[in-house]
C-alpha cells in the first residue's frame, strides 16, 4: 500500500513538474518573439558559444549527430531555446551552454535564431547509403507531409521545423528519441506512431530527408523590428 500511494505521489510530482516546464516554455517563448531581432549579435553570439559544435557555417556535424541550424526556421528555433531553458528538452550539452549568462536571455536567443534563420546554406549534409530513400519518401509523404509541407520546410506559423539539408545521423538519432519518449515536447500521437515503425523505416525516411536539398517554400515574413524570417 505504501509503495502504491508513492508511486502515485511520485506521477503526480513529474506530471506538474512536466506541466510547468511547458508553461514556462510557452511563457519564454512569447517574451522572446516580442523583442527585436539583432542579427549582427546574433552571428557575434553564435560564434562564440555554439560554432564550436554546430561549425562556423551553422552546417552540424554528422559524425557527433550535430544538426545543421543554417536556414532553420526562425521561431522554430527561439521555441527549442525556450525548450532546452526549462528542460522541456533533454540534452546535457545544451543546458550547460545555455547555462552560461548570455544565453540564459530570451534577447540572445532571438538574435541567433535571426542569424540562423538568414544564414545560407553551404555545406551540404551527410547521407544515408540509399537503401531505403523510396521508403522514407512514402512514409513521409503519407504521414508527415500533412505538418512539415511536402517539401519538409515547415508550416506556415513558423513553429513546426524544416526537415530540409539536416544531418542524416541527427535525423536518425532524434527519431529513435521520439520513438523512446524521449522528446517531451513533441504530440503523443506521433510518439505512438514512431514507435510503431521498424529500424529500416527510420533509416529509410531520415536518408530521404537527409538528401532534400536547398530552401524549399520560404514563408517570408516581416516582423515589427523591420527584420525579415522564415
Amino acid at each position: 500500500m505504501i509503495k502504491g500511494c508513492f508511486l502515485s505521489a511520485l506521477c503526480l510530482f513529474l506530471s506538474l513538474h512536466a506541466s510547468a516546464s511547458e508553461e514556462s516554455a510557452d511563457r519564454l517563448t512569447q517574451s522572446a518573439l516580442d523583442l527585436d531581432a539583432h542579427r549582427a549579435r546574433g552571428a557575434v553570439e553564435f560564434r562564440r558559444s555554439c560554432a564550436r559544435c554546430h561549425g562556423e557555417a551553422a552546417q552540424g556535424d554528422a559524425a557527433q549527430a550535430i544538426p545543421s541550424l543554417a536556414g532553420q526556421r526562425f521561431k522554430y528555433i527561439v521555441r527549442q531555446l525556450a525548450n532546452f531553458s526549462s528542460e522541456e528538452r533533454d540534452s546535457d550539452i545544451m543546458q550547460r551552454v545555455l547555462a552560461h549568462k548570455a544565453l540564459k536571455e530570451p534577447q540572445t536567443w532571438v538574435d541567433i535564431a535571426a542569424y540562423l534563420n538568414n544564414l545560407p546554406i553551404t555545406v551540404p549534409a551527410g547521407n544515408g547509403n540509399g537503401e531505403r530513400v523510396g521508403l522514407g519518401r512514402g512514409i513521409f509523404h503519407e504521414q508527415c507531409a500533412s505538418c512539415h509541407h511536402l517539401d519538409a520546410h515547415g508550416d506556415d506559423e513558423g513553429f513546426v521545423p524544416s526537415l530540409r539539408n539536416q544531418q542524416y545521423t541527427y535525423l536518425v538519432a532524434q527519431l529513435k528519441k521520439l520513438a523512446g519518449g524521449r522528446r517531451h515536447n513533441v504530440d503523443e500521437d506521433l510518439v505512438r506512431f514512431w514507435r510503431s515503425l521498424e529500424e529500416r523505416d527510420v533509416l529509410g525516411t531520415a536518408d530521404y530527408l537527409s538528401r532534400l536539398s536547398g530552401p524549399g517554400e520560404v514563408h517570408k515574413l516581416m516582423r515589427r523590428d523591420g527584420s525579415v524570417v522564415d
